[in-house]
């Protein structure tokens, strides 16, 4: 399953490579005007993000209308579906139908980081014990 948010005024995350399962790209789509960029974790351009968006970002709008929902996706990036049928490929279709244009890749490393962050929880054992970094959670017990 991909990594996906949205945060900071657009829609990134991480995606597996369709050809090379050791290799994922950073993609994102910016809310509004769609300049999209994708790039592997090292920083190397995707080679299908050449003038229009790479299967790697439609794959990550797919991901992210399952998360979230149509209509939370297509409000987030500002995207105008006259019908009440609508699905990742409308919005993807509605975006690209504006002819984006390639964005700036400059967030791509904040947003690995915080995927392998979010992979490190994977990697820890079951308990009910609570984490440290997590203490910041509003506790339900009254404190006496």
């Amino acid at each position: 399953m991909p990594f996906v948010e949205l945060a900071d005024g657009r829609l990134q995350g991480v995606v597996s490579s369709g050809s090379d399962i050791g290799r994922v790209y950073v993609s994102s789509v910016a809310a509004g005007t769609y300049a999209f960029s994708c790039s592997t974790n090292n920083n190397r351009p995707c080679g299908g993000a050449r003038g229009s968006f790479c299967n790697h970002i439609r794959a990550l709008i797919g991901e992210a209308v399952l998360q979230y929902g149509v209509e939370r996706v297509a409000r987030y990036l500002k995207v105008e579906l006259p019908e009440q049928d609508a699905d990742a490929h409308r919005i993807t279709g509605a975006m690209t139908s504006t002819r984006p244009a390639q964005g700036d890749s400059s967030a791509a490393a904040q947003v690995f980081s915080r995927f392998l962050r979010h992979l490190s929880y994977l990697e820890l054992t079951p308990t009910t014990l609570p984490l440290p970094e997590m203490q910041w959670f509003p506790t339900t017990r009254a404190v006496a």
